[in-house]
């Protein structure tokens, strides 16, 4: 199993002129975020988990010429403006792309990209496979795949297990029950927007505090904004498992 961090950024936070902020300005190439996404390959399956507004500059990046399946998180637009650039896939692989996704998600989706759903469809418009997921196990083919709902402020949002590995962003809360599921994870994934406390992320200390009571092997800090700092800085003061993720990072199963 093979994981492509396609971005670890955030639309939050964001300064109005970045060219301002001296971690904007940052010559480190692990400064510069694109929104968050990753990429797995498992099984012989490529999938992606979140198509934001980056997707397409993402997959150019990483030279990725074939796409099985789409995962959801939740329906914000840092996670979904992208998905009308998977009609290079469609077009290259003549199916329905799959997506799956929950249903407050793919009613999102019909709204947003209501011309995708279309009885009749513009020339050129990619087609998908919408399949609705819930709060248990699923299977993309062969793999299967562990849903791990966590709270937005109030917001559900599914993070993912796949297999010794867990995703998990856009969260400030996660329930025992549900916690429980990611545990036994070789390598965890968890977003830590900034320092400071806000309404609907972890903090930098919160996304520690809920990966040390998982123990993973490694564990990886995502869905950053510029208000956490200077990766080589941030860095130095971590717990020797957790590592900050950036842009093209791979990591092997």
């Amino acid at each position: 199993m093979k994981v492509t961090f396609l971005g670890t950024g955030t639309s939050q936070g964001v300064p109005v002129i970045a060219s301002t902020d001296p971690v904007c300005q940052s010559l480190d190439f692990r400064d510069k975020r694109l929104r968050s996404s990753i990429f797995v390959e498992v099984d012989g399956q490529k999938i992606v988990i979140d198509t934001g507004p980056d997707f397409r500059q993402q997959m150019l990046r990483e030279r990725i010429d074939h796409l099985d399946a789409v995962l959801f998180t939740h329906q914000h637009k840092d996670h979904t403006a992208g998905l009308d650039d998977i009609r290079a896939f469609y077009f290259k692989q003549k199916i329905d792309i799959p997506v799956y996704a929950q249903t407050q998600v793919i009613n999102h989706l019909k709204t947003e990209f209501s011309y995708m759903f279309a009885d009749k469809k513009y020339p050129g418009v990619a087609s998908v496979d919408i399949r609705e997921i819930k709060n248990k196990p699923f299977r993309v083919n062969d793999t299967l795949i562990t849903p791990i709902e966590v709270m937005h402020y109030k917001l559900p949002v599914f993070g993912f297990r796949i297999n010794d590995f867990t995703y998990i962003t856009d969260a400030n809360y996660i329930a025992e029950e549900e916690l429980e599921k990611v545990k036994g994870s070789k390598i965890m994934v968890l977003n830590a927007l900034q320092t400071q406390p806000h309404i609907s992320h972890f903090t930098l200390e919160e996304a520690i505090q809920v990966i040390e009571k998982v123990k993973p092997e490694k564990a990886f800090l995502t869905h950053i904004s510029y208000k956490l700092g200077f990766h080589a800085d941030v860095e130095k003061y971590l717990p020797a498992r957790i590592r900050l993720a950036y842009d093209g990072l791979q990591l092997e199963l």
